[in-house]
Formats: C-alpha cells, sequence, structure tokens
C-alpha cells in the first residue's frame, strides 16, 4: 500500500465509491483520479477495455500501488462497454462496504459548491434518499488547439446556463437498492418507492429510475442547483483531444463512430465558451500536489509518459486540424 503524502478527505459515514469505464484516456487519468480522491472519495473502480494507449498498464501501476481497483472489462461483440463495465462494478463492490456509487466518465468532474465541496456535503443532503441527480455543465475548449497537459486550470470557460428541458444528468445512488445502472442514472430498484433528491435536497420524480434507458431526471427546472453540485463535463477539451474521440468509440451505443467530428453536430452543442466558471479550482493546489503523489509510486510516471508518447503519435496520422470558428 503507498505511503500518504497528501492530506484527503476524512473516510465517509457511508462510504462512496466512484466508478468509470475508460479506453485510451491515459492522458487524463493521473488528474482525474488525484481530483476525485481529494474531494472524498474512498473507493475508484475503474474498467477498461481494448486499449490502445497503455492506459490498461497506468492502472495496473495504480491499482498495485492500491490507489484503485482495475478491472478488466471483456466487451461482447456488439456490446455496449459501459453497460458491460457497471455490471462488474456493482458485483465487484458487493463485496465492499460502498454504500454509495457515482459513475461518471474520464471527462467529467464532480464539483460540488456545498460545504467544503467534499463528497460528504453533497451526501449529507441525501438524509435517508436513494439518488441525487447531477446535471452537466458543458465546458467548452476555451480555445485550445493543443492539449495542454491539465484540464482543470486551462478549460474554464462554459455555458452561462443550459436549458432546463434538454441538460443531461449524472447521479449518485444507493447501488444496492437497485438492480443495475444505465450510464447516467440506476434503474430497477428493489424497493418501491426511490426517494430522488437534487443537490440541495428537494424532491424529484421517482419514477425516472424505475426501468428503461433516461439521461434527465423530472421535473426538469428543479434538478438545475449548480451551485449546490453539478458535474463540470469537458466533453470537448483542445481540437485535438476531440478529433481523435472518434477513435476511441462510444460508451453506450452499438454505433461506435460518427459522434465526435470537429464542428459536428455534438461538437457544436458542448463546445460552449460564452460564460466562465472557476468554482472547481477551489482543489487545484491539494490535486496539483496529489498527482505529484501519484506519480511517484512505482512505474506510475513511465506509464503515463507512454500514453502521451501515443497521443502524440496518434495525432499526427490525422487530417491536419482546422481553426475552430466562434471561440472566445
Amino acid at each position: 500500500m503507498m505511503t500518504e503524502t497528501v492530506p484527503l478527505s476524512p473516510v465517509l459515514p457511508e462510504p462512496a465509491a466512484l466508478v468509470s469505464c475508460m479506453r485510451d484516456e491515459g492522458l487524463f487519468i493521473v488528474e482525474w483520479v488525484a481530483f476525485h480522491q481529494v474531494i472524498g472519495f474512498d473507493r475508484i473502480v475503474i474498467c477498461s477495455n481494448d486499449c490502445s494507449d497503455g492506459s490498461d498498464v497506468l492502472l495496473d501501476r495504480l491499482a498495485a500501488a492500491g490507489v484503485l481497483t482495475h478491472l478488466r472489462n471483456a466487451v461482447p461483440a456488439g456490446g455496449r462497454p459501459q453497460e458491460a463495465g457497471l455490471a462488474l462494478a456493482f458485483a465487484h463492490l458487493a463485496e465492499t462496504d460502498a454504500e454509495w456509487l457515482c459513475h461518471i466518465d474520464a471527462d467529467e468532474f464532480l464539483n460540488i459548491g456545498l460545504g467544503a465541496g467534499r463528497v460528504a456535503d453533497l451526501l449529507a443532503v441525501a438524509g435517508k434518499g436513494d439518488v441525487i441527480a447531477l446535471p452537466w455543465r458543458l465546458f467548452g475548449d476555451s480555445g485550445h488547439q493543443e492539449w495542454p497537459g491539465a484540464t482543470l486550470p486551462h478549460f474554464l470557460r462554459c455555458e452561462i446556463a443550459p436549458d432546463p428541458d434538454t441538460v443531461s444528468h449524472k447521479s449518485i445512488y444507493r447501488f444496492r437498492r437497485f438492480d443495475g445502472a444505465t450510464d447516467h442514472m440506476p434503474v430497477r430498484p428493489r424497493i418501491a418507492h426511490p426517494v430522488v433528491l437534487n443537490a440541495a435536497g428537494f424532491a424529484l420524480h421517482g419514477g425516472t429510475v424505475m426501468d428503461g434507458h433516461h439521461i434527465r431526471f423530472h421535473p426538469a427546472d428543479r434538478v438545475w442547483r449548480p451551485r449546490k453540485a453539478c458535474i463540470n463535463h469537458y466533453a470537448v477539451r483542445s481540437a485535438d483531444c476531440f478529433a481523435l474521440r472518434d477513435q476511441r468509440g462510444r460508451g453506450w451505443h452499438a454505433d461506435q463512430g460518427g459522434k465526435y467530428a470537429l464542428d459536428g453536430h455534438w461538437h457544436r452543442r458542448a463546445n460552449r465558451n460564452e460564460g466562465s466558471n472557476r468554482s472547481i479550482m477551489r482543489h487545484w493546489p491539494a490535486t496539483l500536489n496529489r498527482m505529484a503523489a501519484l506519480r511517484a509510486l512505482p512505474g506510475v510516471a513511465a506509464a503515463e509518459a507512454v500514453c502521451t508518447a501515443w497521443f502524440e503519435t496518434a495525432k499526427a496520422s490525422l487530417p491536419l486540424l482546422q481553426p475552430l470558428t466562434g471561440v472566445i
């Protein structure tokens, strides 16, 4: 086990696990893990599949040091990586003391405005609730054509406020009270009337989690409480990062390509730069220190360097990236 050199949040009374399904995300892993440890997740489970960039080796090094659990996700032909990964994570966490589960992607950071900005502050509003809805806030490329080396300090431009009727949500939930989950929320509750709350503790419609695949909680205008908690969604980052995403494929869809075209529909929707928000930066000094501690672990810095070299080689093979229009 590793020796801590950076103080982390105290263990939660009801432990919370962070789960992610990743493929070729090695460029971002150290920062993502460091930040979410700083805000108080005491378990991190990452399910990787079909990696080409060496990120599976990086995850192995972090797992060997006790930082996280790395599960190899063997996705069946035509299957959904996130569906298979969540099933693996549910089974793994069932054998632990974890009570809460938050499933987000490598381009999503949980930004908590309550109290000290820790997971414990968010869970304190839940009481006996079963699910807390977490709305997306879209962050654009902030004018970066090339990857600047980190996410949080470089991508501060975002949408001022999303449309409540179209904004998507993620969630944190008591996973033992559900038989499964989609990439956005739990489904098939084991209890009759699951209690769904927004980040201010107010009740939402519980029927959304009964079954099916939904990406929004209701009523929509009650979910959006960004000063309480939201998911900072860095779906675009720099132009070179975005251009490579189409090769990686999609996590919850059988149609693996086409979404991540520069200046395509999703790029235009997600590349929001009209406002700015720095609230997540209150955790940056601790995150930076934590990143240094993680990179000092055996084999971590070397494995991350392999991922970075793969990225530079891969992007060099792409057609010339044209300057984007309408970027602040």
